[in-house]
């Protein structure tokens, strides 16, 4: 994350505070995705419809907060890479400082050991939980929305001195 997010500096999923519904709308099971959506095009320049992201796991972080963990749909290394690059390189070209400083390909909590730096709090579960359910361990839990939202545990970026395939 750049210095100005809320976790300079660590590695952690995509994602964002929920923004609040505007006038009569509703904070729905689509408005959740739609946001998560929103994050993963300007952090990692993915474009997903809300409608393809599924609500996979909740957690809840050590300062209280509640996180909505979406999957997104599979793609190749090289795809994620590229819209990353593109998506920074906009940011960069509109003179603002892009979210992620970089992002990891991860499949195991063994492959997060190997970054440097600190982790968010809920990243070593999620990515635990994500091993298991590939291979059939732990069975898929169904969530309910809470209050704060991010996207898909395949990638996870970090900001500041830190530096899985479909």
């Amino acid at each position: 994350m750049s210095p100005s997010t809320a976790a300079p500096g660590r590695w952690q999923l995509p994602g964002g505070s929920v923004e609040p519904p505007q006038d009569e709308a509703v904070l729905d099971d689509p408005a959740l995705a739609g946001q998560a959506a929103r994050e993963l095009a300007e952090e990692l320049g993915i474009g997903t419809a809300f409608e393809d992201l599924k609500l996979w796991v909740v957690t809840r972080g050590e300062n209280g907060s509640v996180g909505l963990t979406y999957l997104a749909p599979a793609l190749s290394e090289a795809t994620l890479r590229a819209d990353f690059t593109a998506a920074a390189a906009a940011e960069r070209a509109q003179a603002r400082e892009s979210e992620l400083d970089d992002i990891a390909l991860v499949r195991s909590p063994d492959e997060l050991a190997v970054l440097a730096g600190p982790h968010a709090d809920y990243l070593e579960p999620v990515v635990r939980h994500f091993s298991e359910c590939r291979r059939g361990q732990t069975p898929e839990r169904k969530s309910r929305p809470s209050s704060s939202s991010s996207a898909t545990p395949q990638a996870t970026g970090s900001s500041g001195s830190s530096g899985p395939p479909g």
